[in-house]
């Protein structure tokens, strides 16, 4: 088991592919020496001169390693800096294998080999994508020592090194001050997490706290363990196993060593679990949990195969589709249900093949970063300069309040009002300040209608939605007819499901020709499928090529239909069973673009 869990002051509330980051304007890894400005204005500039400094690894310790095998050893504990909710999540990447090196990839030099730089490279997932960013293993350091995060021995250093790497994606130290532990734990997993709210915020004052004094307010820490136990008056028991990343022994209650909770298990029971914790542990009975405690964030399950894990039946979620979008004032940003300009927003399709459990996440693009859907990030050594920002946990101030609901249709021709005033099958409860919110529903096969929104009209924000699910989907974003007047009169009224491919002709490869030369079949070959049913269907097929106009190239493109469900062979486009574009077929093609120069 291993959660996160905050104690904050009674009233407090605090709201697949690999994009290389090197090239002439983009930020991170230009070179390995990395430039001080994007530690400019954090906790080190605030330090008093001839205190702070960046030491190399060799320079804090005689003989520097990346891990230990020794689990003491490597045990997280938080400096100077406020990011224990970064820390909590970085220990999600002990517990997997598949984690830790997607994170950190092995095979790089390190300090005792002959071709090491001085630099390390590690990955964070970012919208989408995992991205490759690369530090030098210089630290910040106060009279020669690690002042930030450090493991409980100070010659390990892949924490301090992936908290420079997650300072880097941020812009600064200065701006890991204050998180949610949620979104740490899917920037280093690619997954999902949750937050559970244990206690209402408005009435937590009312609770008498007993040995909360000195956990700190606004705090994390890491559950690593649950067990449950018999009392020696054959009751039972929960005991949960608290971790602070402070690295000191903060508890004060029954269960603490030497307490009168131990009393109530077997000696020997009692003496076990005591030898097992170590530096900064410590135990927690339910009730005291429950009490002390408000809040918990869990990271689902990843398999070693790097598959998600639901959080509640631990099925594989092996199909996952993702897409981006954007809410757009005046075009697509229509706010809430509240609103008669509700159906602007972003459509999607999500077509359900088998009776599957399903998970669909709604992540928000910070308004902060610069950072485009390729996993390209632009220029973030100017956010440090912009001076102090410690609101990344406040709500409203990087993020809208989004929310998500899902309609069952059954047909993908409907009437749009109609559909979205009736209630949908799932919905989140309220809109919220989150960056990322998600839904978890078991659904049956056939199509849905998802539709994204923000709470405000008019509230622009780019957003990536992201279904998993344990059986087979399709998910595909709805776009209205086009707006020319001529092609509007040719498509009938309704919402139109857009589906864009890409693809390259290469000489030699797949540059076959047009039909008059035998190579015809080598050209690239895409399947189109149609569901079954007697009612007509439109469809308009554009291609286009990509490239200057004086380089254009007559092209064009055929529809086949293929009749049997049995392999298509290069012969078979030359036969008569192959005919071109069956008449008879329900589907009425409103526009095909053809022979074409662009």
């Amino acid at each position: 088991m291993l959660g996160s869990v905050v104690s904050r002051p009674p009233l407090g509330v605090l709201g697949s592919g690999v994009a290389r980051l090197e090239g002439y304007n983009w930020s991170y890894a230009v070179t390995c020496s990395d430039p001080g400005s994007w530690l400019a204005g954090g906790p080190v500039g605030c330090l008093r001169p001839g205190e702070s400094g960046r030491n190399v690894a060799q320079e804090i310790c005689s003989a520097p390693q990346l891990f230990s095998d020794n689990p003491q050893e490597v045990q997280v504990k938080q400096g100077i800096l406020g990011d224990c909710w970064f820390l909590c999540a970085c220990v999600a990447l002990q517990k997997s294998k598949y984690l830790l090196t997607k994170v950190i990839p092995p095979g790089q030099p390190s300090w005792t080999d002959e071709t090491y730089t001085g630099c390390f490279t590690c990955q964070v997932w970012q919208f989408g994508h995992w991205v490759e960013v690369t530090i030098d293993d210089r630290l910040p350091c106060l009279g020669g020592k690690l002042c930030f995060s450090q493991c409980q021995t100070e010659d390990v250093f892949w924490l301090p090194l992936l908290e420079k790497v997650y300072a880097k994606v941020h812009g600064s130290y200065e701006q890991l001050w204050a998180g949610q532990v949620a979104d740490a734990l899917v920037d280093l997993t690619g997954g999902l997490a949750e937050r559970w709210i244990l206690k209402d915020p408005g009435r937590s004052m009312e609770r008498e706290r007993t040995g909360a004094s000195e956990l700190g307010e606004f705090h994390a820490f890491i559950v690593s363990d649950m067990l449950h136990l018999s009392r020696v008056s054959g009751n039972e028991i929960i005991l949960l196993r608290i971790r602070n990343p402070w690295g000191r022994r903060c508890w004060k209650g029954r269960w603490r060593e030497g307490g009168q909770g131990w009393s109530q298990l077997d000696p020997i029971v009692a003496s076990e679990l005591l030898s097992q914790i170590q530096e900064g542990e410590f135990w927690v009975e339910e009730e005291e949990f429950f009490k002390e405690f408000d809040e918990i964030t869990i990271g689902f399950p990843v398999t070693e195969e790097g598959q998600l894990q639901s959080l509640y039946t631990e099925k594989v979620l092996s199909h996952t589709q993702n897409l981006c979008g954007s809410w757009v004032k005046g075009q697509s940003a229509g706010g809430c249900r509240n609103n008669n300009s509700f159906p602007m927003n972003p459509k999607f399709w999500l077509r359900i093949c088998e009776q599957s459990e399903v998970c669909i996440a709604l992540q928000q693009k910070p308004r902060k970063y610069c950072a485009d859907w390729a996993g390209r990030t632009q220029n973030l050594t100017h956010l440090a300069e912009k001076g102090p920002s410690l609101t990344e946990g406040i709500q409203g101030q990087n993020y809208q309040a989004v929310g998500l609901h899902v309609w069952k249709v059954e047909k993908r021709r409907f009437n749009l009002p109609k559909t979205l005033s009736a209630p949908p099958v799932v919905g989140t409860i309220c809109h919220s300040y989150d960056r990322e919110v998600h839904l978890r529903c078991d659904l049956a096969p056939g199509y849905y209608l998802i539709v994204p929104s923000t709470f405000l009209k008019n509230a622009e924000s780019d957003f990536l939605l992201r279904v998993f699910s344990t059986g087979r989907i399709c998910l595909s974003e709805i776009k209205p007819p086009p707006t020319d007047a001529a092609l509007c009169e040719e498509l009938p009224p309704g919402e139109w499901e857009t589906v864009q491919l890409q693809g390259c002709w290469k000489n030699g490869q797949s540059a076959g020709g047009s039909r008059n030369f035998h190579s015809f079949h080598t050209n690239p070959c895409f399947p189109l499928s149609v569901p079954a049913g007697t009612e007509e269907r439109s469809m308009k097929v554009t291609l286009r090529q990509h490239c200057q106009d004086s380089k254009c190239r007559p092209i064009g493109f055929h529809i086949f239909q293929k009749l049997k469900k049995t392999r298509l062979h290069a012969a078979d486009l030359e036969t008569e069973h192959f005919q071109k574009w069956n008449q008879q077929s329900a589907i009425r093609l409103v526009e095909i673009s053809g022979m074409v120069m662009q």
